[in-house]
């Protein structure tokens, strides 16, 4: 009977052990609900024909990603860890008190550690700045706001073991920056303001809920000095909402979060191809919304999007990170979202727009021994200038750079173009960029480096 047993013992284990392995070809892998994309089967030749070296270690990946039940066997090992220990398997997760949930991502900023210095703040400012300037420069009304992490709401859901170090966040840091710009909203601040009983932001999701962007919305529409949209008092909830934190964590799970829903019935239209709330671009018509809107959002701006679109004549919303703002006008107005934990991508890619002019002829300049990195290209009727000062030339803090042609200065945004410059991924805040109009540029470029409240330099080496 002890053979018997053993044998039997030793087939189920075998079985087990080999079932994923077996069962692979016959099932299919989806990484959707875990944010990524998983592995392709590797071939044993390379696209030239010979033999690919790597193959063994790009299978060892692939079967990593695709063996049978793994979605399960993930599923398990979060709800063990999660529930037992409070832990997460999962470094995009992290498992909070009560059931909630946060984007791992969002870690450092909790933390405040790895946070941006104070010369990429400055940098942030005054490219923000030099957008409210067009605006007003067109006629058009410029609000940005940065929608709030969801532990900088509900920092008492946080792991014990997470402390914040003294230092000032980056939300806080920028937010002191521009005290005094009439074009800021503080969300955080005022999203707090409400003490509101009823959560702004889901429990399993990284994002607010449909109430939460209701209150921003609102926030938004009082800045315009306008009413918000007229939506029930009545709010009621649901479980439909499938938490993109959860759906990380519990992969083979439909974890459904609470939402929030409201019986008001919108007015507005779509007049792009629709498919969904995180197309890149967006149009929408209401008649009766006044005025024209143009916001740059991420996927905070999807639950917001109705309440927006329902206020505004015609409304355009784009995912795209190169704001354009060659096109507005007289009475437009432009709304720049973004995440907190994005923040440092203000200072990336420069928002497409005539660079504007610059008075510099009280600036004394010196003569720069060294070179900068400048590059230029063509874009659509502009000349896009872009490049790296050399460190010496910054002198050390916050800066500001005008590329002067023809006897005329432009000031540039302070924003280091990586995939331009061949670098993706990287960062430096010692990056200029603008867009100048091809007809304007008469001669050479030289650039001008101003200091604040240091020196002065002038470049005409590349």
């Amino acid at each position: 009977m002890k053979k018997i047993f053993y044998s039997i013992y030793t087939a189920a284990f075998l079985g087990i052990c080999l079932a994923p392995a077996v069962l692979t070809p016959f099932m299919k892998s989806d990484g959707s609900k875990e944010k990524r994309e998983l592995g392709e089967l590797p071939s044993v030749k390379t696209e030239d024909g010979k033999l690919n070296f790597d193959f063994f270690s790009e299978f060892e990946t692939y079967f990593s990603e695709h063996f049978a039940f793994r979605q399960q066997l993930v599923n398990a090992d979060g709800r063990l860890k999660s529930a037992v220990f409070g832990t997460s398997p999962n470094s995009d997760v992290i498992v909070g008190k009560d059931g909630w949930l946060f984007y791992g991502e969002t870690a450092d900023d909790f933390l405040r550690i790895n946070c941006l210095d104070s010369r990429e703040i400055g940098n942030i400012a005054h490219n923000l700045r030099l957008m409210e300037a067009c605006c007003e420069n067109a006629g058009a009304e410029f609000i940005f706001f940065s929608a709030p992490n969801k532990n900088s709401m509900y920092p008492e859901y946080m792991p014990f073991n997470y402390i914040p170090s003294d230092n000032a966040s980056n939300y806080q840091a920028l937010t002191a920056a521009l005290l005094g710009d009439d074009f800021y909203l503080d969300m955080r601040e005022s999203l707090l303001s409400l003490n509101s009983s009823t959560p702004l932001y889901h429990k399993t999701d990284t994002h607010w809920n449909n109430f939460g962007a209701y209150a921003g919305h609102s926030f938004i529409m009082a800045k315009l000095g306008r009413e918000s949209c007229p939506v029930s008092s009545e709010w009621y909830i649901k479980n439909d909402r499938l938490g993109d934190l959860a759906a990380m964590l519990y992969p083979a799970e439909e974890a459904k979060d609470a939402q929030l829903h409201n019986d008001y019935e919108f007015g507005y239209q779509y007049t792009s191809r629709f498919q969904g709330l995180d197309d890149l671009d967006i149009t929408t018509y209401c008649e009766s919304g006044r005025g024209n809107l143009l916001m740059y959002r991420d996927s905070y701006g999807e639950a917001i999007l109705p309440y927006m679109a329902e206020c505004f004549n015609t409304a355009e919303f784009s995912r795209s990170e190169a704001y354009d703002l060659s096109g507005i006008g007289e009475g437009d107005t432009v709304i720049v979202e973004i995440v907190e934990r994005n923040l440092d991508r203000l200072q990336k890619y420069a928002p497409v727009m005539a660079a504007p002019e610059a008075d510099i002829s009280a600036l004394t300049a010196e003569k720069y021994d060294g070179t900068a990195e400048l590059h230029s290209r063509a874009h659509r009727s502009f000349t896009h200038f872009f490049g790296v000062l050399p460190e010496d030339a910054a002198d050390g803090g916050n800066y500001r750079v005008y590329a002067v042609s023809g006897g005329k200065a432009y000031e540039a945004f302070n924003c280091f173009e990586d995939r331009l410059l061949g670098c993706e991924g990287e960062s430096s805040s010692l990056g200029f960029s603008l867009y100048i109009p091809t007809e304007e540029i008469n001669g050479d470029i030289k650039l001008v480096v101003e200091n604040i409240g240091g020196r002065t330099f002038e470049i005409d080496r590349f």
